[in-house]
């Protein structure tokens, strides 16, 4: 069923985008805000509770004081499109995750709760909307995050392709990232190092990823991953046998590739806590 377009004049199709952070302007305190770019203004949004559709969840890079940052988009449908950004290791992003981890059906309207915390954090607490009731589960040191995002995006998207009566609105799909931006997003979540990216160009005669060959591209990758991995497991065998499992072939599966390498790094990380 389609929603009745409303004729005249009208704000651009555009999401609104709602930045989750404790703080005060003017006097006037908030937990999540607008941001004015032409005025490099925070504009305090008053209301601490959005209500709508959850459409997607994606990893993105921005950069921010001259340093990339991975953030976790929370794309909402309602009477606009909403995207609630924060980072991705964010009590935000980890509260909203553990809670949407519980729910199986997505095609029924969520609240997403922007709740203050002590000094400048920010929780969220998820509530269905139909009930008002809250979705609540335990928190634990052992949580797979990447397994989280990706268990919900691939619910999210059976969701969409699937037929459904519910009036949501349509969410325009993002573009395929290009190379340079995958090479970019990826050695960001692994805080590699970008001179060594440069110099590893360099010997390809090339200087941006996109001029490889698609093969080359994946080496790449490999590497820096492979290179993050060198002190965080002893056996180095170990470390590229479950690469090639829980990355190459997940990806091959249609995993989301940073979701997949993110988890691939938890798992090392634990391996070895368990080992100390």
């Amino acid at each position: 069923m389609l929603t009745e377009i409303k004729l005249g004049l009208c704000n651009p199709p555009e999401p609104i985008y709602l930045y989750v952070n404790q703080g005060e302007v003017d006097g006037e305190s908030f937990v999540w805000y607008k941001f004015n770019i032409s005025q490099e203004k925070k504009i305090p949004v008053p209301q601490r509770a959005l209500t709508g559709y959850l459409s997607e969840l994606r990893l993105i890079t921005k950069e921010f004081k001259g340093k990339d940052n991975l953030k976790l988009d929370i794309v909402i449908s309602a009477d606009e499109l909403y995207v609630v950004r924060t980072g991705i290791e964010t009590n935000f992003a980890k509260s909203f995750l553990l809670a949407a981890s519980l729910i199986q059906d997505f095609s029924k309207p969520l609240i997403i709760v922007a709740t203050a915390g002590d000094e400048n954090t920010v929780f969220c607490n998820l509530y269905d909307a139909a009930t008002k009731t809250k979705i609540y589960r335990e928190w634990s040191r052992d949580l797979d995050w990447a397994t989280i995002i990706r268990d919900i995006q691939s619910l999210l998207d059976s969701a969409s392709s699937s037929v459904s009566s519910t009036p949501k609105l349509s969410v325009v799909s993002q573009p395929v990232p290009t190379q340079d931006l995958r090479i970019k997003n990826i050695r960001t979540l692994l805080d590699y190092p970008l001179d060594l990216v440069k110099e590893w160009l360099e010997f390809q005669d090339v200087d941006r990823p996109s001029l490889l060959h698609i093969s080359k591209i994946n080496e790449l990758v490999k590497t820096m991953c492979l290179a993050w991995a060198a002190d965080k497991c002893d056996h180095p065998n170990y470390a590229e046998s479950l690469y090639q499992k829980q990355v190459v072939d997940a990806v091959v599966s249609g995993a989301d590739e940073l979701t997949a390498i993110n988890g691939w790094m938890q798992q090392l990380q634990t391996a070895k806590a368990g080992a100390v």
